[in-house]
């Protein structure tokens, strides 16, 4: 495949380029920082992602930034089969509420900048004639929660936008891919407690590149947060009240 990356340089989605790599899928890497990019570039070209790996600027936080970075990958690549975004960022709800700026901050990014991104990286794969677009959302967004109130709030409105994106440009040859992680061991979450079913990043990356090599349009990662996320949207709005997670 050729893909165009967001997010390519940490964690989950530095595990998912590096798989992409191993099995000689074409990569270009969009992302802010020019010395990530290239580090991440020349390890993915030694893994096999070709003699040289593009890498094109590209901040999340500068919309102005996302059509000419997909039309730039497109060229790179010599056009476009897929689009990956693990890009974002995560702040405790404590830390949010503490920071309005920080709330702000995340709002845009998680959802309304990522929403703007998706739709240049849709035209860019419609023009294509179809194509994957996978991007990571979080189960943090399956239902209201005290502990993560905004983000869940931004993932939430990103799932929804990503399902209605699946729903209406499916029959045009767009496969959507929502991945909804649970808590997974990476520099993001490093200051937290790991809970129960914690995921490791090659594990997700795995199970991800699975679903979009099928289509899969939805994926939980690690695969119990399926049941536990069930079992949470179907407590009472009272019990929810009650208990702190």
């Amino acid at each position: 495949m050729r893909v165009a990356f967001l997010g390519a340089t940490k964690g989950m989605g530095r595990a998912l380029a590096r798989l992409m790599a191993e099995r000689g899928d074409s990569l270009c890497l969009l992302g802010r920082n020019p010395t990530d990019l290239q580090r991440s570039a020349a390890d993915l070209s030694v893994r096999g992602a070709g003699a040289v790996v593009p890498c094109v600027p590209c901040d999340l936080e500068k919309p102005g930034m996302f059509a000419p970075a997909i039309d730039a990958a497109r060229a790179a690549l010599g056009g476009l089969d897929a689009v990956d975004v693990t890009a974002g960022i995560f702040a405790t709800q404590d830390e949010l509420e503490a920071d309005p700026g920080l709330a702000e901050r995340l709002v845009h990014i998680d959802f309304g900048n990522t929403v703007l991104f998706c739709e240049a990286a849709k035209k860019g794969l419609l023009a294509e004639g179809g194509g994957t677009l996978c991007v990571f959302s979080s189960v943090a967004g399956e239902r209201g929660r005290k502990p993560v109130i905004i983000y869940g709030a931004a993932k939430a409105g990103l799932t929804r936008y990503l399902e209605g994106l699946d729903h209406k440009h499916h029959a045009d040859g767009l496969n959507v891919v929502t991945v909804k992680p649970g808590f997974v061991k990476t520099s993001m979450t490093s200051a937290l407690e790991p809970p129960p079913f914690a995921g490791e990043p090659d594990a997700v990356a795995r199970q991800v590149l699975r679903a979009i090599d099928r289509g899969t349009p939805v994926v939980y990662a690690p695969s119990p947060w399926r049941l536990v996320m069930a079992v949470i949207r179907a407590l009472p709005r009272a019990i929810m009240r009650r208990v702190g997670f």
